[in-house]
């Protein structure tokens, strides 16, 4: 399969699972915004609005956003925000 067909497929797959949590990070006043999937299967996030300047962002990144990406495309090794 082409590397590009699967690293697509990957990225969807990690948006898929932010959809998943958005309404919570929403309902706080926060949004994170996937920025990149690495071909060595890191993903690179923004923190959007109150999760951008949170004290609990790093929090939130690890037990939501990362567990939530997991969860769906367990290949992925790391999951880094660029602001945080």
């Amino acid at each position: 399969m082409d590397t590009a067909v699967i690293n697509q497929e990957l990225f969807d797959r990690v948006e898929k699972a932010l959809e998943s949590i958005r309404p919570y990070l929403l309902s706080d006043g926060g949004d994170v915004k996937l920025l990149e999937v690495t071909p060595d299967n890191d993903v690179k996030l923004e923190l959007l609005g109150n999760c951008g300047t949170c004290p609990m962002s790093a929090m939130t990144l690890r037990a939501g956003v990362e567990e939530a990406i997991r969860k769906m495309a367990p290949e992925i090794k790391a999951v880094t925000a660029i602001n945080n």
